[in-house]
């Protein structure tokens, strides 16, 4: 009897699924479905063995990315090591840093001057020519792998660059290219999009089409005008966009960033936003890596609050992103930062804790784009906030014009009709340490080490993986060297400040006794270490908020299999008291090694304190 093969169970398994979905969605076009199945067991063939290992090996611990040793950080190939052959050499100081998911910002070919920081794809099968090739990123994958490292990449689904072949092709007149698009002859269609589409950058870029005088026609371009959006109705465009997909994880990426994926569904009278059909399209990208690539996994750039982001998740039966991003407790930290006041963070953390456990978030203190103040204003009407007065007033605080901020960053898309803008600057920055540098004042150094380091502690004690932005790990400040580039869009774009160029002569400073780098870099190990090693930290931990009767002190305490963990934050200058009673089981601080039962804890001013207690 012959054997079915690997690929053949996986097809047959999800075969009547995939069809169905495909065929309700593309009105029972057999013929692109049946060439989307021909392609699937093409793109498997073409898998490397050593690849197909690596999946069968995942396939047997499918929660090997839910282990509490996972730990992220995003960079910037040409500003962390030049290009990809500089970051094979670098993996030793990533293995330092206890990295074992390793994201690449965007390196796929972009046009100079129209790249939106690599989000304008022109070609999703070739590397930006000063990076390196695809040759090499497939050599960087291969090296990661034996280090037990995971790759992960965006891929930029929602849009191409108006250089991108298809593009081209379709200006110049090839019906099928131009029906991957949105073209219209007037703005009377157009029109009607707009009064239910929201504006993705109001100041920067105007309205959801461009007119494009090369064919006297309006394109739908939602982000930036040579960002053509995809017509995902159309299936040529989904079949070629599942093709470059494989193509890059055959390459070795393990991990794929779905960027932009409420927008990919474009319907006249709706916001285009979050509607049904994008839930079939990542359903159906999540079933063919299951055939194709069962080791890959989806993470979904889902701007929205932990809420309103479950559904795109899935269901445990028919499941969709592996994994999303954590992206409006970011904003709350630092709202928190700022107001000195853990309220709203205490609200969306019992948000978040009521989740399944099997949900994977990413959690972050700062990443390349801007933060975004989409607080929950509902919510904070109770505490008689004003929305565009209390986004004035944490804009004014982290750029420094409020009394008392020592914080420096720069404004993005800032919008005087609106009221509106969005904040830039690295972690150190916003924290406080640029400023307490300049001024060399001890005290003030001092204070913004602790506040890092008490936001990193915050940050390895929630539930998910936690992502670093290179750089943070020895205390990266603002680079305003973009304003000078001689690069007109670059020095337009403040999210800049804090793309600089990793500093590998501060880099070495994380040996010097006594330097700020060293005391961040060691503090930061420690917490990776003790988040790794501790039974407490296991997704599976029971977690909630505690009630510390002090609003600048924000509580945690974590559960599993009879280890308990208490979590103290300190998001004030001031010495605070958590006014809590845990009992009289005697707790010991994980850092100090002191033990005590906790009653009444004094917390340092922008401190954090680790309590574990055995029963």
């Amino acid at each position: 009897m012959k054997k079915i093969s690997e690929f053949q169970k996986r097809f047959e398994q999800h075969y009547d699924e995939l069809k169905w979905l495909y065929c309700e969605l593309y009105h029972n076009n057999m013929k692109m479905f049946r060439e989307l199945t021909d392609q699937l067991a093409i793109w498997y063939d073409h898998r490397s063995d050593a690849l197909k290992s690596l999946d069968h090996k995942r396939e047997k611990a499918p929660d090997w990315y839910k282990k509490q040793n996972m730990l992220g950080m995003m960079l910037y190939i040409d500003a962390f090591a030049d290009n990809l052959s500089g970051v094979e050499e670098k993996l030793d100081y990533l293995k330092e840093c206890n990295v074992n998911y390793l994201h690449l910002m965007p390196f796929l070919d972009t046009p100079k001057g129209k790249s939106d920081g690599g989000y304008a794809v022109s070609d999703y099968r070739k590397v930006q020519e000063d990076l390196g090739t695809m040759d090499q990123l497939e050599d960087l994958a291969g090296l990661c792998h034996k280090q037990g490292m995971s790759l992960c990449m965006d891929f930029v689904m929602n849009h191409t660059s108006e250089d991108h072949e298809w593009a081209k092709r379709a200006l110049a007149g090839e019906r099928s290219y131009r029906e991957r698009y949105f073209f219209f002859d007037s703005f009377d269609t157009p029109a009607e999009y707009e009064k239910t589409c929201p504006q993705v950058f109001p100041t920067t870029a105007p309205g959801n089409f461009t007119w494009r005088e090369d064919c006297g026609q309006y394109v739908m371009t939602t982000f930036y005008p040579y960002q053509w959006d995809l017509n995902y109705g159309n299936p040529e465009v989904f079949n070629e966009m599942v093709y470059n997909m494989l193509y890059l994880v055959n390459k070795g990426i393990d991990i794929l960033r779905i960027d932009a994926v409420p927008y990919i569904w474009k319907q006249l009278g709706t916001s285009c936003r979050n509607l049904p059909q994008v839930h079939t399209i990542v359903r159906m990208m999540r079933m063919i890596t299951e055939i194709v690539c069962p080791g890959v996994l989806l993470l979904g750039e889902v701007v929205m609050e932990p809420a309103k982001v479950v559904p795109y998740f899935g269901t445990l039966e028919k499941p969709e992103c592996h994994m999303l991003y954590n992206v409006t407790t970011m904003a709350s930290t630092w709202h928190t930062i700022a107001t000195k006041d853990t309220s709203l963070l205490r609200h969306q953390m019992d948000t978040v804790c009521g989740l399944p456990k099997d949900y994977v978030f990413l959690n972050y203190l700062r990443c390349h784009d801007d933060i975004g103040w989409g607080l929950d204003y509902e919510w904070l009407k109770n505490f008689e906030m004003n929305e565009p007065a209390h986004k004035k007033f944490l804009n004014d605080y982290f750029c420094g014009r409020f009394p008392g901020s020592d914080a420096r960053g720069e404004l993005y898309n800032d919008d005087p009709v609106l009221q509106d803008a969005r904040l830039c600057g690295t972690t150190a920055s916003l924290c406080g340490l640029e400023a307490a540098l300049q001024e060399e004042n001890v005290d003030k150094i001092e204070k913004a080490v602790a506040r890092i380091l008490m936001l990193n502690a915050y940050l390895f004690v929630q539930s998910g993986i936690p992502v670093i932005y290179s750089g943070d790990e020895i205390g990266q400040l603002n680079d305003y060297s973009y304003k000078e580039s001689g690069d007109a869009d670059r020095a337009a774009d403040s999210r800049y400040v804090h793309r600089g160029s990793f500093s590998w002569e501060n880099a070495a400073k994380r040996g010097k006794k006594g330097s700020v780098q060293k005391r961040i870099f060691d503090g930061m190990k420690k917490m990776e270490r003790l988040r790794f090693r501790t039974p407490v930290f296991s997704a599976q931990a029971e977690m909630s908020t505690l009630n510390t009767y002090d609003v600048a002190v924000l509580g945690i305490y974590r559960e599993y299999q009879g280890q308990k963990l208490v979590a103290l934050f300190n998001f004030s200058d001031e010495e605070k008291t958590a006014w809590i009673d845990m009992g009289a089981e005697v707790y010991t601080e994980l850092f100090t090694k002191k033990t005590q039962v906790l009653k009444h804890v004094t917390v340092p001013a922008d401190g954090f304190l680790w309590y574990v207690c055995h029963n």
